[in-house]
């Protein structure tokens, strides 16, 4: 009798950026808020994004499908990141709308302000990775000038006792759970350990597939410092909760008014 052979483990076979688009990023939703918060400040329709520290570009890709005059340039310092949102992202668009889309590899703390954007996104909370006070007003300031008269910087941010807190949250998705774990925070320092871990039906695991280790911001000291950085205001959209089960939803509020949620999630508007 022949042996049976050794199927192999899932983890091993997986793509972790297809995973980390599929378990975190919302392109959809979150362009959808942008574009409709672009357009009750600003009364019409933005068309030039940035997308800093954009990671693997599908916020860029997906914009300039929705409009035939919609451009994006994307920002991240990570060379094997941006090729894989290339070859991927990029590159299963329609040739004219490829012909919209930049990638650069640069540091956002030294490109270019030359070219004017309707918008900047920086999400995911990736420009927490500044964790100086110097630092954060330096982009912000470069930001701004980056921006139309017109223009605005869109950035998420999250708070909330468990925010403090290490721990692990799990949810089941579509063929793998995923993971986030706040490994370790300073009180003192407010620095953090974050990963992102997948596991998979077959128990097999894809372990610190990410890692980041960040400043947790307040939403107020970014909002100060958004002041000092010259933009003209700034805006909290927070997550809106179920009054009878306090769980999340899928809408966002305008409002400086906030419950003591163990974790409170929001975006930030920086009007220039």
């Amino acid at each position: 009798m022949g042996t049976k052979s050794k199927r192999q483990p899932i983890a091993e076979t997986v793509d972790r950026h297809r995973l980390y688009q599929h378990a975190v990023q919302c392109p959809e939703f979150e362009l959808d808020f942008m574009n409709t918060v672009f357009k009750a400040r600003r009364k019409r329709a933005p068309r030039h994004m940035r997308e800093d520290f954009c990671g693997t570009a599908l916020a860029s890709a997906q914009w300039v499908t929705r409009h035939r005059e919609n451009t994006a340039v994307g920002v991240d310092l990570d060379a094997d990141v941006l090729a894989w949102g290339e070859d991927n992202n990029v590159a299963t668009l329609k040739p004219a709308q490829r012909k919209r889309v930049s990638l650069k590899r640069e540091n956002v703390l030294s490109t270019g302000t030359e070219v004017q954007f309707d918008f900047v996104q920086a999400l995911n909370f990736s420009y927490w990775i500044l964790m100086e006070r110097k630092q954060l007003l330096s982009y912000f300031k470069r930001v701004r000038k980056s921006l139309v008269d017109d223009g605005i910087l869109f950035l998420d941010a999250f708070g909330g006792y468990a925010a403090h807190q290490s721990g692990t949250e799990t949810r089941e998705l579509d063929g793998f759970n995923y993971e986030w774990e706040q490994a370790s925070f300073n009180p003192v320092t407010n620095l953090m350990q974050c990963y992102i871990h997948f596991g998979f039906k077959d128990k097999s695991r894809l372990d610190r597939a990410y890692s980041y280790r960040w400043r947790l911001w307040g939403a107020a000291e970014i909002r100060d410092l958004l002041s000092e950085a010259g933009f003209s205001a700034s805006h909290m959209y927070l997550q809106a909760f179920d009054p009878e089960t306090d769980e999340p939803l899928d809408d966002y509020i305008c409002t400086d008014e906030c419950e003591d949620h163990a974790c409170w999630l929001g975006y930030i508007v920086a009007l220039r």
